[in-house]
């Protein structure tokens, strides 16, 4: 299935059907208020979707994966979030997901970025390098589960900050 399945950015075309995948993949996740869709619309209003990817697979969107800018104690240090993460729940634990993370790392890296964060599970996320680190922090949030990923050596830590988007989870 893998060999067929094509990440790409997304498209004007495809905005109702991420808007329906994302619905869809936190539909019943416990720690999700449902509105991950609505962030995405909200995010790509205010042109704040720096990467923005689908997974493809027989021309259905099957997952879809976003960054956005982040700022740390308020200042652009060159780091970005994942946020969101979603993948069509018939199509979960296939490698979708780590296809788009692994994409959209790689575009990142392209992009000159110093690094990535995402609020997700260790155990997922550290496959890909994501670590928990006592330099970054997010309000709110248990340490264990606000991860890491440098790019570039240079040492930052502070306090992140999302794109006022996120406002919708507060």
């Amino acid at each position: 299935m893998l060999a067929e399945l094509l990440i790409r950015p997304e498209q004007a075309a495809d905005i109702a059907a991420i808007e329906q995948v994302v619905r869809a993949a936190f539909l019943t996740e416990i720690y999700s208020n449902q509105n991950e869709y609505l962030l995405v619309n909200a995010l790509r209003k205010a042109q704040a979707l720096t990467i923005a990817l689908v997974a493809e697979y027989q021309q259905q969107i099957i997952g879809y994966i976003a960054f956005s800018k982040v700022t740390i104690d308020e200042e652009d240090h060159g780091w970005y979030g994942l946020a969101p993460l979603a993948v069509d729940p018939s199509w979960q634990n296939q490698g979708v997901g780590s296809a788009l993370v692994n994409a959209g790392l790689n575009a990142l890296i392209t992009l000159d970025a110093a690094g990535c964060v995402v609020l997700g599970d260790p155990y997922y996320y550290g496959r890909f390098g994501f670590q928990a680190s006592p330099h970054l922090s997010l309000a709110d949030v248990p340490a264990a589960y606000f991860l890491g990923l440098k790019f570039k050596e240079h040492a930052v830590l502070g306090a992140v900050e999302y794109h006022a988007s996120f406002a919708i989870f507060a």
